[in-house]
C-alpha cells in the first residue's frame, strides 16, 4: 500500500486515522480500494478559509477530492477546488498527508493537503449530484472560526463524516501553525 505514497511526493505524514480513533470495534483491515485525494486550505484576500458545509450530514470539510486516472495530485487539487468552491488557486504549498483506513468500506485513502491562495474572484461551484444531495454549501471563515466549527462537530454520527472531521481538523490546525500566523 505504501507504493502510491512514494509515486507522488515526499510530504510529511501528519496523522494516520483508523476506526479505533472513534472507539469502534477493531477488525483486521482489508483494503478493497485504494484512493488518492488532493485537498486545499484556500485563503481569500481577507484571510478567510473555504469550507464546505455538508448540510444534510451535519459536518464541514475542506474542498478537495479524488485523483482521476492520468491526473497528478496538483492538477486534481486545482480541479476539485474549482468544482467545489468555484475558484482558481495560486501559491500552492505542501502541507502534509493523512492516511485513512476505513474498515467499513475497506478503503485505504491518502489525502495530500496543500495551502493555496484564491486567484481572482469567488465563483460558483459545480457540484456533482451526490454533493448536491448531501447539501454542499461553500462558506468562508477565518482560520480560528473554521477550526472551532470543526471542533464543535466532534460528535458527527456519519461514519465517513467522522474520518473527514478528524482529517480536516488536523489539516486546519497544521495550516494555522505553519502558514497562517
Amino acid at each position: 500500500m505504501r507504493s502510491i505514497l512514494l509515486t507522488i511526493t515526499v510530504m510529511r505524514i501528519l496523522k494516520i486515522i483508523k476506526d479505533q480513533d472513534f472507539g469502534t470495534e477493531v477488525k483486521p483491515f482489508v483494503a478493497n480500494c485504494e484512493r488518492e485525494a488532493g485537498r486545499a486550505v484556500v485563503s481569500d484576500r481577507e484571510n478567510n478559509i473555504a469550507l464546505l458545509n455538508v448540510t444534510k450530514k451535519k459536518y464541514h470539510k475542506l474542498p478537495g477530492g479524488g485523483v482521476e486516472k492520468g491526473e497528478d495530485i496538483i492538477s486534481a487539487t486545482r480541479r476539485e477546488v474549482k468544482e467545489e468552491i468555484g475558484c482558481e488557486i495560486i501559491n500552492i504549498r505542501e502541507l502534509g498527508i493523512i492516511e485513512e483506513y476505513r474498515n467499513k468500506f475497506g478503503l485505504y485513502q491518502i489525502s495530500y493537503c496543500f495551502t493555496a491562495d484564491l486567484s481572482g474572484d469567488k465563483g460558483t461551484p459545480s457540484f456533482e449530484q451526490g454533493e448536491i444531495d448531501d447539501g454542499f454549501e461553500p462558506i468562508w471563515l477565518n482560520i480560528d472560526l473554521a477550526i472551532k466549527t470543526l471542533e464543535s462537530e466532534s460528535d458527527v454520527e456519519n461514519y465517513e463524516g467522522k474520518f473527514i472531521q478528524l482529517r480536516d481538523l488536523t489539516f486546519l490546525k497544521e495550516a494555522r501553525q505553519r502558514f497562517l500566523n
